[in-house]
């Protein structure tokens, strides 16, 4: 089984997201490895998803986390997380730190009895699922479980985000679709190569949705796209994320080719943009956090921004080859692109 559910500035609440995240969770009666990157919830929200947690860990699940530690000072493009390390180690079950420096351990996914995994862009804070745009996909197979497993695994050993990664991509079978399964750091260069490759053999039409596009490979592959003009070409990204990204480019020397290309990108391939709320402590988290590419009837969706900087983090991206998630992803991201505004460098 796959599905693929998404969530848009305003749609949803998030007592919503937190029981469907708590209904995945109920089934567990073994074990549950939740890597996340960012966790804050309040109030109800919060008590579903403890209630969840908690519960499977008093029946006797084996219930283990790992998040991400970031360094107090840093602010990366997206913005820090704010997980209150004390409040995520006051569960009563086994969890660990992963520092956040000097990449990210970036993901937001739970494998369940090693037969279900609930991953994709959607951080498990209030704001991420009441005011960003997000992609959930749930995956139940336990081949597509036993690689997200492995990767955890080497999170939970090592504590480091440089040492994991290493899982295999080879394609896999779920329900008829072929399904590859992608982790940075150590396969985050071939990630990137992946997509700009699907990028560059796309047909009819490509999407894409991402905060931010600076990973080298995909950038000058999509400027060449948008510059045959042989497809369907649109996506939405953060705009106000993609002028903070100009500011660092023209800091440490990047503006003398990526500035021009990305400029080209975004005026020739029909993109529009989210001004969100330039980060802030106390300010509301409402970028659009979206990650998807769909070529054609190939779609990848996870944690992978479309950046050089994702290819070093943990990241995990699912690639399936399936016509009927390819309409609902390049449906969702011309909805999402409809609401904002052409953005131009």
């Amino acid at each position: 089984m796959i599905e693929l559910h998404t969530l848009t500035d305003g749609g949803q609440s998030a007592l919503d997201v937190a029981q469907r995240l708590a209904e995945f969770i109920a089934p567990a009666a073994q074990t549950l490895e939740l890597a996340l990157y960012d966790v804050r919830l309040h109030d109800d929200t919060a008590e579903a998803v403890r209630s969840a947690l908690v519960g499977a860990h008093e029946r006797g699940v084996d219930v283990r986390l790992v998040y991400n530690l970031d360094r107090p000072d840093r602010v990366p493009v997206p913005p820090p997380p704010k997980t209150e390390p004390e409040l995520v180690e006051s569960l009563p079950f086994a969890t660990v730190s992963i520092k956040g420096w000097p990449d990210l351990m970036h993901h937001k996914f739970v494998i369940r009895d090693g037969a279900a995994v609930w991953t994709g862009s959607t951080n498990w804070t209030d704001d991420s699922w009441t005011r960003e745009e997000n992609v959930i996909a749930v995956v139940e197979s336990t081949d597509v479980a036993a690689r997200f497993h492995q990767d955890f695994d080497q999170l939970w050993t090592t504590r480091d985000v440089q040492r994991s990664g290493k899982v295999d991509s080879t394609p896999i079978t779920v329900d008829g679709k072929a399904v590859r399964t992608w982790f940075s750091p150590k396969r985050g260069e071939q990630l990137a190569h992946a997509i700009a490759h699907a990028l560059g053999a796309a047909e009819r039409r490509v999407r894409i949705a991402s905060p931010v596009i600076t990973s080298g490979p995909i950038l000058g592959t999509l400027a060449e796209v948008a510059a045959d003009k042989k497809v369907d070409l649109a996506g939405v990204v953060d705009a106000t994320q993609i002028f903070e990204v100009r500011s660092q480019w023209e800091a440490n020397g990047n503006v003398s080719w990526k500035l021009p290309s990305l400029a080209f990108v975004l005026e020739n391939g029909n993109f529009t943009g989210k001004r969100s709320t330039p980060y802030a402590p106390g300010a509301v988290h409402d970028y659009m956090h979206a990650k998807v590419t769909v070529c054609d009837d190939t779609v990848f969706v996870g944690s992978f921004n479309l950046s050089h900087s994702g290819e070093q983090n943990a990241e995990n991206v699912l690639q399936f080859e399936d016509a009927a998630l390819a309409e609902q992803m390049v449906a969702y991201v011309d909805a999402v692109r409809a609401r904002y505004e052409p953005v131009q460098l």
